[in-house]
């Protein structure tokens, strides 16, 4: 569980709440729950109207008349297609409003994901994520489709049975009812076992998502380092530990329903036994008898039934609640209610203060800072000191502990975070590439709908045009997984494009070339020196031979400014700027 979810409470009041939260969704499909209850009320009467009509079977056999002969034999075929009827209505719109259920809480997940805080992706697996949209919400799915079905429609056929039970002889009916208790106690007994197994069976599948997640799109680093057998052995404890619990499931699902069907058989059997006393069978007729015993056995199959789809509810709520937990979770702040227009590009950093959630210690320690509008300053500095992080706080993917952070002398938290982030553009090491075309991942988001001209132009400028006509359906390429079809330049050079076409007046340059080779840098970095200009631009560089233009190179330490300058400025100082650079260059040579 992460800081921004907040567990809801684990007991049968916070049940009901899921149980009314669920309702919410069930407003709109209320039309279609109607139908189905109704085909299931159908359904239920014609079964227990059968088991009736055995009374009257009997009477006719024993007492026959030609109205009885004809009679009978169609109200048996009215009753088996009022049955069947029933059946479909139930079961068909169930489903229908299931499945509907489903959609709209995997629609509310998904907007979840897209509205959560940085910090919740940092503190969740992408497998378990994953998990949740898609596992999770399909238990939900089973518990509003099967168990509600099963739910409804057998014990309609529960409660028709018992009438039909009552109105032959209400002595024998209540004794049948006597061990009801005793199994109302097995079935409350399981519901708690079944809702413990079921999250733990949700965690596993998060796991075992998780674990193929990270193999499948790292199968080169694990191949390369032995990784194998270290991932198998990961792999097989998580799936094994989803086979115990789902064993474990299985197991109270399947002793719980035969003690159940024991408890049923022994109701039957004292009925029996004492329906053959004198004084209890009084003057019931062979044929009530009969009806009576047919409808507890009978019973056997509904009562069999609710006591396995219990299984599936309790998953439904355990899974629900791992939903509704997702959902409640704090959105990124975005109180601000102004729009910016007309955006000149000066940042002001006003001693800023920022730690991690998951950490102890200040990433930044009073970091100041002014960029002037269309100036480029260059964040460098040793893993951990904080550049990163100044990077993530312009577009406020996190918030400063203390101090504040200006664009024209204003606040950004008095901006709309869309009205902010449309303001800049960014360019990182881990390039991220859509499952589509190459148009589409150039004119991504608030960028779709560019003309095809627009989008050659700002190719050409990102010297990506030549390989993208090469392709032989052009920018209507499928590039597949994150651009699995592309090189490393290639990419780049369609995250460059992107940034072009954006044409936004900030841009964050996050290791843009590190992941690339000397020749393909060279190359890139006279792309990104198209884009930089006339841009405010936050560069943070691991080569530093990459920065040497900036207008300012600021030197940060354990989240301090420790030096800043131009490059000649700073080799001239002798510094720490210095000593970066000379190690750098004896690291090329």
């Amino acid at each position: 569980m992460t800081k921004d979810a907040k567990a809801l409470p684990q007991n049968e009041d916070s049940n009901w709440q899921l149980y009314r939260r669920l309702l919410v969704y069930l407003k709109p499909l209320k039309f279609f729950f109607a139908l189905s209850v109704i085909g299931n009320f159908v359904y239920a009467g014609a079964s227990a109207a059968m088991v009736k009509a055995l009374e009257f079977v009997i009477e006719t056999i024993e007492s026959p008349t030609p109205e009885g002969r004809l009679l009978l034999p169609a109200v048996i075929l009215l009753l088996f297609a009022m049955r069947g009827v029933g059946g479909f209505l139930g079961g068909y719109y169930i489903a229908y409003v299931g499945r509907n259920i489903v959609h709209k809480m995997r629609l509310e997940i998904f907007d979840s994901y897209l509205k959560l805080p940085t910090s919740f992706f940092d503190s969740n697996s992408s497998g378990h994520l994953i998990s949740r949209i898609t596992f999770n919400v399909e238990q939900v799915s089973s518990a509003a489709t099967d168990a509600i079905t099963v739910t409804v429609r057998e014990g309609l056929t529960v409660l028709f049975l018992l009438g039909v039970m009552l109105t032959s002889n209400w002595k024998l009916t209540l004794i049948f009812l006597s061990l009801g208790p005793i199994i109302g106690f097995v079935i409350s007994y399981v519901s708690k076992r079944f809702r413990k197994l079921s999250k733990r069976i949700m965690g596993s599948v998060g796991d075992v998502t998780h674990v193929t997640s990270e193999i499948v799109t790292g199968y080169k680093v694990v191949r390369i380092f032995g990784g194998e057998k270290y991932e198998q052995e990961r792999f097989q404890g998580s799936s094994e530990y989803n086979l115990i619990q789902s064993l474990k499931l299985e197991f109270t699902k399947m002793i719980s329903t035969p003690v159940i069907q024991l408890l049923v058989a022994l109701s039957i059997a004292i009925l029996i036994w004492l329906a053959l006393a004198p004084d209890v069978i009084g003057d019931m007729t062979a044929a009530q008898f009969v009806v009576i015993i047919t409808a507890a056995s009978t019973m056997a199959k509904p009562i069999r039934q609710l006591t396995q789809v219990n299984e599936k509810i309790q998953r439904g709520l355990a899974a629900s609640r791992d939903l509704f937990t997702i959902m409640d979770s704090e959105p990124e702040k975005d109180e601000g209610e102004r729009t910016l227009e007309k955006v000149q590009g000066e940042l002001v950093f006003k001693d800023v203060r920022f730690r991690y959630p998951t950490s102890d210690n200040d990433v930044l320690k009073g970091f100041n800072l002014r960029v002037a509008p269309g100036q480029t300053v260059a964040l460098v500095g040793r893993s951990g000191s904080g550049k990163s992080t100044v990077a993530n706080l312009l577009p406020r993917f996190y918030e400063p502990s203390s101090g504040s952070i200006e664009l024209d002398g204003v606040p950004i938290t008095d901006f709309t975070l869309r009205s902010l982030r449309d303001q800049i553009s960014l360019v990182t090491q881990h390039v991220t590439l859509f499952n589509d075309t190459i148009a589409n991942n150039i004119a991504y988001g608030t960028l779709n709908g560019a003309d095809a001209e627009t989008l050659a132009s700002v190719a050409e400028k990102a010297n990506a045009l030549e390989f993208i006509n090469d392709k032989e359906n052009g920018f209507d390429t499928e590039i597949g997984d994150n651009g699995v079809s592309l090189s490393g330049g290639q990419r780049q050079r369609l995250a460059i494009a992107r940034a072009l076409l954006k044409d936004a007046p900030l841009l964050i340059l996050d290791e843009a070339t590190s992941a690339l080779d000397n020749e393909s840098e060279k190359v890139i970095q006279r792309e990104l020196d198209e884009l930089i200009k006339g841009r405010t631009t936050l560069v943070i560089a691991h080569r530093l031979s990459t920065i040497e233009n900036a207008d300012i190179i600021v030197v940060m330490d354990e989240g301090h400014i420790v030096e800043q300058g131009t490059h000649a400025e700073l080799l001239e100082k002798d510094g720490e700027y210095a000593k970066l650079y000379n190690m750098a260059l004896s690291d090329d040579h």
